[in-house]
């Protein structure tokens, strides 16, 4: 059953989420900066109105009210731009702090252990570097400047309620238990709800991505009513929790209305107790109900937005649980190799009992090469993967010119290739120069020669600058394979690790394949895990595997003339080899 990936605590996440904005100082200074100015300039509006409701009892004349409507209009105009500007920042501040964490969710997931990709949900992961980025990203850069400003609008009327009066400040306050009790009953009772949609979701690609890979079987089988209903399945849970989930928001609602009358009808009634004793003036009650007034879309948007803040909330902790996962190590000094010499020492590995691995260990002199065979399971990928540093051995060691092989620049000195290789979408030439972006035109020419690819590279439209991959020019399974050779040859790495590399030569292209991957690894220290038993023949010296443990070691000849556990297989290969169609 696939496991699903770690999800960050709300503390956790704040905390991952409050050290980014720290790395942006000016950035997030000025953003708060700006943010509160915004806020403020709001409350010039309401001030004046109820002081010019003061002068006009006592008698102000035309002049003096034209005054206060410059006043007001110039406040508007200010606020409109400082409000503006505050949500181009906050969005920039949200946007910046987000393609941060999204390169370390890639850095992470791009880093993750061959055994951790096997047991994942590929529909978790792809729902995380997709729906739950689109989900924060929405948040920034609607929901982000929208929440901000209302705390602010809230903080700083609440502030101008009690400079004009605290007895009527106190009496906007009447409503503050309702709106929290609002927030409580809503809160435990959403949250929840957010978290498993988040996870159905998850699942519901889970049950596409399943059915879009298995698309020949699904049909050669008709099953595709049987797929139809899990995806349907998984689709009505995901959109009975967002159903439940507004049924909550809309009594919420009504439990809001329910706080904004209480509040506006406390401020009145204490305004005309003020004003009877004469404690306060008409104006100083009139600016205080505007400004509970002015409150009602703020608090509105701060309890209503929690719906987004939530989902953004629950996803922004998928997000961060998946860039919490341990980094690559790195090596603290990067050290050259004296030569190619590979050497495993008493390599053990296990992903579960029992070991994969037990006590393996093999001699590569350097530019030579060594082929490990053996049945399926005996442990053949694990040390290919272990060989070329991409996973971490138990016990043992894996020395390449007597450094260890963490402490080498891998990228430089050690490529792997498997049986399943990606062509990237756009110019061939530029596929090619992933693996040395500054390889000139001559150099592409010269690695598709050495691999034998250069006839058909010539013969496409546009030669290395036709676009190929998805959506066009589609290679086959054995020019795919020659292109991933012949970026190894522009790596020109110390070792090459084949794990299967040439599977496909078990197509029409058998020969041309295999004579590919011997030219691309020539006078270069190569490990092969060998498919086809005449890759092992070609091999300076045969590893054989058995349930993890070397059960032989020699050349090809010596281990047929053993008539041990190679023999066997060789006889195997040998008899079924010549009976298809040879």
């Amino acid at each position: 059953m696939s496991e699903l990936l770690p999800i960050a605590s709300a503390r956790r996440t704040a905390a991952a989420l409050w050290t980014e904005v720290r790395a942006l100082p000016v950035l997030g200074v000025l953003t708060a900066v700006t943010a509160v100015a915004a806020s403020a300039a709001g409350l010039v509006a309401p001030w004046v109105l109820g002081d010019l409701v003061d002068h006009i009892s006592v008698g102000a004349d035309r002049g003096d009210v034209l005054t206060y409507a410059a006043i007001i209009g110039g406040a508007a105009l200010l606020a409109g731009v400082l409000t503006g500007l505050s949500a181009v920042l906050i969005s920039r501040l949200g946007e910046t702090v987000l393609a941060r964490l999204r390169e370390r969710v890639l850095d992470r997931t791009l880093h993750l252990p061959a055994p951790t990709l096997d047991k994942v949900s590929s529909g978790d992961l792809l729902s995380r570097v997709g729906d739950d980025v689109s989900v924060v990203t929405t948040a920034i850069g609607q929901t982000g400047p929208t929440l901000a400003a209302a705390l602010l609008t809230v903080v700083l009327t609440g502030g101008g309620m009690f400079a004009l009066d605290w007895r009527l400040g106190l009496a906007g306050l009447a409503a503050a238990p309702f709106y929290v009790l609002a927030v409580r009953w809503y809160l435990p009772r959403s949250g929840p709800f957010y978290a498993k949609e988040r996870v159905a979701i998850g699942d519901r690609a889970q049950a596409m991505v399943s059915a879009l890979q298995a698309a020949p079987t699904v049909r050669a089988y008709r099953l595709e009513a049987e797929h139809t209903a899990a995806i349907n399945d998984r689709s009505r849970t995901a959109m009975d929790l967002s159903i439940g989930v507004f049924r909550l928001f809309t009594r919420l609602v009504a439990r809001m209305n329910r706080a904004e009358f209480v509040g506006l009808g406390a401020i009145l009634a204490a305004g005309f107790l003020l004003v009877r004793g004469d404690l306060v003036t008409v104006g100083a009650v009139t600016a205080a109900a505007l400004y509970f007034h002015r409150l009602f879309n703020p608090v509105g948007a701060l309890i209503m937005e929690f719906d987004e803040v939530q989902a953004a909330g629950a996803s922004l902790a998928r997000l961060v649980g998946v860039a919490d996962l341990e980094p690559p190590k790195r090596p603290e000094q990067v050290r050259e190799p004296a030569d190619g010499t590979l050497v495993l020492t008493g390599i053990a590995h296990r992903y579960e009992d029992p070991l994969v691995l037990d006590d393996v260990s093999a001699t590569v002199p350097a530019g030579t090469r060594l082929a490990v065979v053996g049945a399926s399971g005996a442990g053949k990928t694990t040390l290919a993967g272990i060989a070329a540093g991409l996973l971490e051995q138990e016990r043992g060691t894996v020395v390449l010119g007597g450094v260890p092989v963490g402490e080498l620049d891998r990228a430089r000195h050690v490529a792997m290739l498997s049986q399943e290789v990606h062509v990237f979408s756009g110019p061939l030439i530029e596929d090619l120069r992933l693996a040395k972006p500054d390889a000139t035109e001559e150099e592409v020419w010269a690695a598709l020669a050495v691999v034998g690819a250069d006839g058909w590279a010539r013969a496409l439209e546009s030669g290395v600058d036709t676009v190929v991959g998805e959506s066009a020019h589609a290679l086959t399974a054995a020019q795919a394979q020659q292109v991933a050779l012949a970026r190894l040859v522009l790596a020109d790495p110390t070792v090459a690790v084949l794990d299967e590399a040439t599977a496909e030569a078990g197509s029409a292209g058998a020969r041309d394949l295999e004579r590919a991957a011997l030219a691309a690894t020539e006078g270069r220290t190569t490990v092969i895990v060998a498919h086809r038993l005449t890759q092992a023949v070609l091999a300076d010296r045969i590893l054989v595997l058995d349930q993890g443990k070397v059960v032989e070691s020699g050349t090809h000849d010596e281990l047929v003339a053993a008539g041990g556990r190679y023999a066997q297989l060789w006889r195997s290969w040998h008899v079924a080899d010549l009976g298809v169609g040879r």
